[in-house]
């Protein structure tokens, strides 16, 4: 087995104490992600379940945000899919473009989460350090993880939902409940790390500064377990949730965010005019601006 190199482009990895640290590492982007980001996630992800030196792993961001989505610049601006390049550049058999047809669309996507859902699968737990900005495809990671510590002044959410799509791999559901994936996913807004801690979409929420001390110590407490024991506990439980219809739920994420791509409403065709013609900035500001702050507001009953 090769050593899996300690820095890539887009990837950091260390050892150090049983616990494996990948570490996103596109910080002058706020660690937006990339086709070679999810591959080289998928190979550290790889790398650490395969080494007998590690028993827990920790993603985490560098820089100002644990992750803040899909780099969108490609995706709306005319930039060739990763499939039409290829085909560029071989000059032989055409390949499947970015969403020539509902099928094609279904297929990308599925080849993406094929590899965004590894968290899921691996047998070592992983603990996502949420800091930041935690958005759109970011929460496809974190929320894929076994558990969540979040700052709480970390602001997590996937505004894309109002206007771009949904996500493309869904576990919203079974931290939340149906009441709060919905109210989540149809306004796009947004959750501080305090009030995710307190829906339960993140395990616990901590001030900022104390994000590595809490982070380190629970990795650290299960890091002195067996990985045998380890795997065992995760895989009973995502077997459960396999149960409640997980996996199968992961398959037609993936198919409803292809339709939703089809949408010609006029939220999502003036998206994509503004990128056309203003930018990413410009698309941005105007998509989300009604929606004000883009926080939710959560009106605690009294005791």
């Amino acid at each position: 087995m090769g050593k899996f190199l300690k820095t890539t482009d887009t990837i950091l990895f260390d050892v150090q104490e049983r616990v494996a640290r990948i570490t996103l590492n596109r910080p002058e982007k706020r660690n937006a992600i990339t086709g070679p980001m999810i591959t080289e996630l998928h190979d550290a992800l790889l790398e650490a379940d395969a080494r007998t030196d590690v028993n827990v792993v920790v993603l985490q961001g560098a820089g100002k945000d644990f992750c803040a989505g899909y780099d969108l610049a490609g995706v709306y601006s005319g930039i060739k899919s990763e499939a039409e390049a290829r085909a560029d550049a071989t000059e032989q058999v055409p390949y499947r473009s970015l969403s020539a047809t509902l099928d094609d669309d279904c297929w990308n996507l599925e080849r993406t989460q094929r590899q965004t859902t590894l968290m899921f699968q691996i047998h070592k737990p992983i603990i996502a350090r949420v800091h930041g900005n935690c958005l759109a495809g970011g929460t496809d990671f974190a929320l894929m993880c076994d558990m969540v510590i979040a700052a709480t002044d970390a602001r997590i959410g996937f505004p894309a939902t109002r206007a771009n799509g949904t996500p493309p791999n869904h576990m919203w559901v079974y931290h939340v409940g149906p009441q709060w994936a919905k109210r989540l996913l149809m306004t796009g807004d947004c959750l501080s790390g305090t009030d995710a801690a307190r829906i339960g979409l993140v395990l616990d929420a901590v001030p900022a500064d104390q994000l590595d001390e809490v982070v380190n110590d629970l990795a650290r407490r299960m890091s002195f377990v067996d990985a045998e024991l380890l795997a065992a506990h995760k895989r009973i439980v995502n077997v459960a949730l396999e149960l409640a219809g997980a996996q199968t739920l992961q398959r037609m994420a993936a198919e409803m965010d292809a339709r939703a791509h089809l949408s010609q409403g006029p939220r999502r065709t003036q998206f994509k005019a503004d990128m056309a013609q203003n930018g990413l900035k410009q698309a941005l500001k105007n998509r989300d601006e009604p929606f004000g702050d883009g926080m939710v507001k959560i009106h605690w009953a009294a005791d």
